[in-house]
Formats: C-alpha cells, structure tokens, sequence
C-alpha cells in the first residue's frame, strides 16, 4: 500500500523539489517597453486559512517479459493552509494540513482498495499512516512574498524524504507577459549499481497572459544532464511537470492549477520492457461557501472541521484513461512510478 502514500504525500508538494530563488532566463526575449509589467507577490493574512480542492489521478503501464502490468490510482483531497503570522516584509508562516482524502488503488489482478477518510471508521490495512495523517498539521513553513522556503519544521514524517517547495517561485521585478525566469534543481537517480547519481534539471516559468487579476503561468521541466539510460529515463519522467498555474494577482495566492503528463519509455527494463506514465494533477481553490460551515478565516489553533469536498470517481473530469494526456505533480515528485518500477525489475 505504499503506492498510496505517495499519492496522498504528493498533495503536499506543488513542484520541484528545490528551495532555490527564481532566477531569470538568460535567453527570455526582450520584452516590448511599452507593455504592462505586473508585480507578482504572496499576500497573506494572520488568521486567514485557505483551502485547495486536491486530485491527483495516476496510470502506470509497463511490460516486461512479455507481461503488462497496469496499475492505477485516483485522490481526492482538501489541502489548508493556516496562516499563523505575517510579518511587515511578507514574510509568512503557516501550518500546513490535510483535512480530509479519498482514494481507489487499482492493480491488475487485484482486488481494487478504496478509502474516505471522513466516512471510514477504521482504514483498509496498510492504509494506517495515511489516516493518521489527515486531519494534523504536516509541517510548518516560513515562506517570503515570493514563494522562497526560509524555515521549514516536518511535524510528521515525510516518506521517501519528500521535502520539497510547495508553491511556485515568482520572479523579483515586475514583468511582462512573455517573460520567462527558471529555478534550478538536482534529482537524484539510482544506477544499476544502486549508487546514486545527481541530474541538473530546471524548472521553466513564463506569463504566458493576463485576464484581470488572473495571471496565467505556463511551466516545464527541462533535464540538463545529457540521458543514454532509459533506466534513468523512467526514473526521470515521474519528477517532469508540465502545465498551467493561475495566480490571482490582487489576492495574492494560487487559484488553481493543472499539471499534466504522459510519457513512454522503451527499454528501462532490458530488452523488450518498456513503461507508459500518465498522471494528471489538478488544484483549485476552494471559496467560503465551499467550504464546510465554521471552517472560515478560522484563528490558529481553533477546532478543524473538514471541508466540503467532491467525491472522486465518475464525478471528475476524463483525462487519465488509456490513450488520453494526464501534477504534477503530475507532477510534481510523486514517487508512485518509481515502486512499480522496483517491482518490476524485481
């Protein structure tokens, strides 16, 4: 059941796992003096608590052997933030938590596995770690107006070392819509030999457009590292993001977002092997008649009360079906891709 986990451990990580400032792109075209800029910042409140509808759907194919096997996974959850202090410069800190989820595990051959945290008294076996962490403060972080990580206290155990960024770096000046700036970052791979290697990556970001207050930010991940090991390759393809954010820009936070991905690797696994990822992640924030009644704007510290949440299932929106495009997510370092693969080759 550690394929679950991962799912449920992946709502609280947006993107790449770096706490690195945002720099700007060398090679960004220059942008027209005479278009608007727009000042992208983090505003947040003492007291404020904000709430993301969370979905993370997920295919796994691969063949081996003359064997395919598929396993897939879907997740409903509702993601907070309670916003603890705010300093004068904007600097932030916040408890971070999930309030509720839902999830079905799919394996070939399997009987399927589904859980509701807020309907299900005792959880499936295997499923224990992920009930005990619904409902409690995950981690606390101190963020600046940019979206960079200055402190960041793990109150429950992050599997697999999942402790990356959690939101989007926006740029330091005011840009235009054109403008593309990219965060740097390491992955960690593990050869065949079972000794690690670091692959150069980056994430890429352009304001793409803006409606009103809503900016649109596109963002792709780009490997620097030259790849000739489709065993690598696999590993790589579950840590890619490519999507859209949209950034209010007056209210200062992530409305909503979609990562999607779809890729195929041939050969990860000798000859004849080969593996299809397709994963869709998607967030958006949940308004106050959303959310459960007394759940709003609460203070630190008051009682929690889950939040009203869509079920998961036919209801969602098609996209992770065969032959269809799929977080970040998905995104953004989910590590489900990866046990199949150990399973696999074992």
């Amino acid at each position: 059941m550690r394929t679950f986990w991962a799912v449920f451990a992946g709502v609280a990580i947006s993107l790449a796992p770096c706490t690195a400032r945002a720099e700007a792109n060398d090679a960004a075209p220059v942008a027209d003096a005479s278009a608007p800029t727009y000042t992208l910042r983090y505003k947040f409140q003492p007291g404020q608590v904000l709430r993301w509808q969370v979905e993370h759907r997920a295919e796994i194919r691969t063949t081996v052997g003359g064997t395919t096997q598929t396993a897939e996974t879907i997740s409903g959850s509702i993601k907070a933030w309670r916003v603890i202090s705010v300093e004068e410069n904007g600097n932030a800190t916040f408890e971070h938590l999930v309030e509720s989820v839902e999830m079905r595990q799919k394996l070939a051959g399997r009987q399927d596995v589904y859980y509701n945290s807020q309907t299900d008294k005792q959880p499936p076996s295997g499923f224990e770690q992920v009930a005990a962490n619904v409902g409690v403060t995950l981690t606390i972080f101190t963020v600046d107006n940019r979206g960079a990580i200055l402190r960041r206290e793990d109150k429950r155990s992050q599997p697999n070392n999942q402790t990356g960024q959690i939101t989007i770096p926006l740029p330091d000046e005011a840009v235009a819509v054109g403008h593309t700036w990219s965060r740097p970052y390491d992955i960690e791979v593990t050869l065949k030999t079972g000794e690690l290697k670091s692959i150069k990556t980056r994430q890429r970001f352009t304001l793409a457009e803006v409606t009103g207050d809503v900016a649109r930010i596109e963002i792709a991940t780009e490997i620097l590292t030259p790849i000739h090991d489709p065993a690598i390759e696999a590993q790589l393809i579950q840590r890619e993001s490519a999507g859209t954010v949209q950034f209010d820009i007056a209210a200062g936070r992530i409305v909503g977002q979609q990562i999607d991905l779809d890729k195929s690797v041939v050969g990860y696994a000798g000859e004849g092997s080969s593996l299809r990822y397709i994963t869709r992640f998607s967030e958006e924030l949940l308004d106050a008649e959303q959310a459960a009644p007394g759940t709003e704007n609460r203070a630190a510290g008051g009682p929690r009360k889950p939040a009203a949440r869509r079920p998961i299932g036919p209801g969602l929106p098609p996209g992770l079906v065969v032959g269809g495009t799929s977080d970040s997510k998905g995104a953004i370092g989910d590590r489900t891709a990866s046990r199949k693969l150990n399973n696999t080759r074992r």
